[in-house]
């Protein structure tokens, strides 16, 4: 059928891997181009002349995982669409593969419906967020992304603001990031509602994304 959508997978979990293959078979005007166990593997069964149209990539995979691959195919072929597929939901996970390109994640124990939805938003919006990576996240993202946004350039933090920062990419609760600065939470969330106002945002997503962006932390 002239407007089936390629899909390509690559996870290192063969069941699971398979059983996604069959799955997406069923979607109508989806199916599945090829699987892959890890990004070289995906890598080496690309055939430039007939490309995915999207690709699920698991995050941890042996050999090459799902940031290298994503930033592979970012620099490579930006026109395929990136949807991360992981059971991680950690804050610095998310961040990091949408950094390295991805256009949506989707947790492994998602519905069928939902990878469904995934694949059509992301075809004709151009990225997929459920309520886990909210739109107003991803207002954030975008913003601190832009090339043309000039936040970063005029704006100058406090030494113990850029500390607070450094903290807020991390797993830490914000009364562990108090301890750390000695201060009591009330301080530190004090610090994060400053930062959100001096720098237009809204969540703590959004402050670890201007964080990467401006190389006050690495992932």
């Amino acid at each position: 059928m002239p407007d089936t959508r390629n899909i390509a997978i690559a996870d290192d979990h063969t069941m699971f891997r398979k059983g996604l293959v069959v799955l997406i078979n069923l979607f109508p005007n989806y199916g599945v181009l090829f699987d892959a166990a890890n990004g070289k593997d995906f890598i080496s069964q690309l055939n430039p002349k007939n490309l995915p149209d999207i690709v699920l990539l698991d995050i941890n995979m042996p050999e090459m995982d799902g940031y290298s691959t994503a930033e592979w195919l970012t620099a490579n072929y930006p026109e395929i669409k990136i949807l991360a597929l992981s059971t991680m939901d950690a804050e610095t996970s998310i961040i990091k593969m949408i950094k390295s390109g991805a256009k949506g994640y989707v947790l492994k124990d998602a519905e069928p419906s939902e990878l469904k939805l995934a694949f059509d938003e992301v075809m004709s919006r151009g990225y997929f967020y459920n309520e886990l990576i909210t739109r107003k996240i991803m207002s954030s993202i975008n913003l601190l992304t832009d090339a043309k946004n000039t936040t970063a350039t005029f704006v100058k933090l406090s030494e113990r603001e850029i500390e607070f920062l450094k903290h807020a990419c991390t797993e830490l609760t914000y009364k562990e990031i108090a301890d750390r600065m000695h201060v009591s939470t009330r301080t530190a969330e004090g610090y994060r509602d400053a930062l959100c106002e001096k720098l237009g945002l809204k969540t703590r997503v959004g402050l670890a994304m201007y964080a990467i962006k401006n190389n006050l932390v690495k992932l």
